[in-house]
């Protein structure tokens, strides 16, 4: 069963709460911290592409990149009216196939996409982003933390609209590595008929330390971690992090 067919055409309006602004300014924050002032980025793990119309809007050239062409399809739906002065290229790939036409100057992976990586595909997936993003450029992304996923096992998650709701299950891995999510999506079709769909997600766990070491393992330096929107470390309990690096 795969992941973002029943859910893409409801992802939006599930998570009205997600502050992509916030996302942008963050962004913006950490390119003046390295010192760069990016033209060409990507966003990877783009989704509905939210986040890359956002950066668009403020004047970024930008690539998002999808493994799911149904989500794709929702973000290629907000062009007509997505207000940029260059609209968005959206690319149908895995993280491990990514390939671009060219390099670029910055790199995001917003809300969790590398949680999706096996931790046997994280080092395929570095490598690419080193081919891609240029000496200089920054990469920046964000990771669910062990701690966070491993108190969600057994915990059962709502969330409903006027026209959808969905309810979730998480339960963690035997070997403690990775949590699995089984989702049941009722859509409404018509005032009292409704849809039932099925979905499957797994997000992996990986440890600062090791999204550290293999980014350093793969060309890229001046590693970064900040809290969630924060300009400071993490804290205890934390559960998201951001991790930003240069690539050398």
């Amino acid at each position: 069963m795969s992941a973002y067919l029943s859910l893409a055409p409801w992802y939006d309006e599930l998570t009205r709460d997600v502050p992509y602004g916030e996302f942008a300014d963050f962004y913006e924050l950490i390119f003046k911290k390295y010192g760069v002032s990016p033209s060409l980025c990507l966003d990877l793990a783009c989704g509905t592409g939210t986040l890359t119309l956002e950066l668009a809007r403020r004047g970024y050239e930008m690539i998002g990149v999808d493994g799911s062409e149904d989500m794709l399809a929702s973000a290629q739906e907000k062009l007509a009216d997505c207000g940029a002065v260059v609209p968005p290229i959206f690319l149908c790939q895995t993280m491990e196939g990514l390939d671009l036409y060219g390099t670029v100057s910055a790199a995001v992976c917003s809300l969790d996409g590398i949680n999706y990586l096996p931790t046997g595909h994280l080092d395929p997936v570095f490598e690419r982003l080193r081919l891609f993003v240029e000496p200089g450029g920054v990469l920046i992304f964000d990771v669910n933390t062990p701690e966070k996923l491993r108190a969600m096992d057994g915990q059962v998650f709502l969330d409903e609209t006027e026209d959808v709701f969905c309810v979730w299950r998480a339960e963690l891995s035997a070997d403690r590595t990775s949590v699995h999510y089984g989702l049941d999506i009722f859509a409404r079709l018509e005032e009292d008929v409704w849809e039932r769909g099925e979905e499957e997600h797994t997000e992996y766990i990986h440890t600062v330390d090791t999204l550290t070491g293999k980014l350093a393992a793969h060309g890229f330096g001046e590693i970064r971690v900040f809290a969630e929107l924060r300009d400071g470390p993490p804290g205890p309990g934390e559960q998201r992090v951001f991790i930003a690096a240069r690539r050398l």
